[in-house]
């Protein structure tokens, strides 16, 4: 169980910016307090798959871990009935579960808990010392290895060569979309980018909780209509206007830094921003109407 708990932990961790974006999906924090949430996550199944092994305080961590089942499968119960089908990440995206398979899942766990409930403690000396040093170093290194991005990656983007992107709205295919006109998001991505598919996913997210115009965010596109089809399936992002551009100069206009995503207000750009740093509540200020 211990040893279920550490590699759960550990895959998150691997996995990170998914999770992050998993726990935000839900809308139960803002997007900087999900990361925190999402890491005080991996620290709690990093702290009781330790102790359990250590096979010290026994029932502390033998309750730790049915509260924390309970409270996953609670979770999962919640994704079933708002229709969800998308991977709980419990394995980061290292092995893919719908929400069923993580309730069979989280089933078999908590009766393998059960099974050693009445199991004793070794009479290990230090038990409480143990137990703190083993939160403190858990949550050093979940932290080190892993730095929320709202601390590692506070300063603003300035990847935008405005003389490229001003020609390129004035330009088709761009100039019939008035991206000049009111409050716009235009997105610069490639098909093939991990992380911009991350950062569609963020930004869908943002609209979809905070109720901005769907009509005023654009994508750009490197690649072509199959590849921005595979685009939107991986990113899980919702259909927004898209371009894909026909020449170079798009990814000159960012000096070759993808995803980057301009906020613009009637011609003059106002926040730029790559897939680390997006500032929800910047964001939500600016894209309201």
């Amino acid at each position: 169980m211990g040893l279920v708990f550490i590699v759960s932990a550990v895959l998150k961790l691997l996995d990170m910016d998914r999770f992050e974006l998993y726990v935000y999906s839900y809308h139960f924090f803002s997007l900087n307090f999900s990361f925190i949430v999402a890491r005080l996550a991996i620290i709690l199944e990093l702290v009781l798959g330790i102790g359990l092994i250590s096979h010290t305080l026994h029932k502390l961590y033998w309750w730790g871990s049915m509260a924390m089942m309970v409270g996953y499968t609670l979770l999962l119960w919640y994704a079933l009935r708002l229709g969800r089908t998308d991977s709980c990440h419990c394995f980061g995206d290292y092995l893919q579960l719908d929400p069923k398979q993580s309730l069979v899942k989280n089933g078999v766990l908590m009766v393998l808990l059960l099974s050693i409930y009445k199991m004793e403690s070794w009479k290990t000396p230090f038990r409480w010392l143990i137990l703190s040093l083993t939160i403190m170093a858990s949550a050093i290194g979940v932290f080190v290895a892993s730095p929320p991005d709202n601390l590692a990656n506070a300063d603003p983007e300035h990847n935008l060569q405005m003389e490229l992107f001003d020609g390129m709205l004035g330009d088709a295919p761009l100039d019939k979309l008035h991206l000049d006109e009111g409050k716009q998001i235009v997105c610069f991505f490639s098909t093939g980018c991990e992380y911009c598919q991350m950062a569609a996913r963020k930004l869908s997210l943002m609209q979809q909780f905070h109720g901005f115009p769907d009509d005023r965010i654009t994508y750009l596109f490197m690649g072509n209509e199959e590849d921005v089809s595979v685009f939107y399936k991986l990113s899980e992002s919702a259909r927004y206007r898209d371009i894909i551009y026909p020449d170079a100069r798009m990814l000159k206009a960012v000096n070759g830094n993808l995803p980057t995503i301009v906020f613009m207000e009637n011609g003059k750009v106002v926040h730029e921003y790559g897939f680390r740093n997006m500032d929800e509540e910047a964001i939500k200020a600016f894209m309201a109407f």
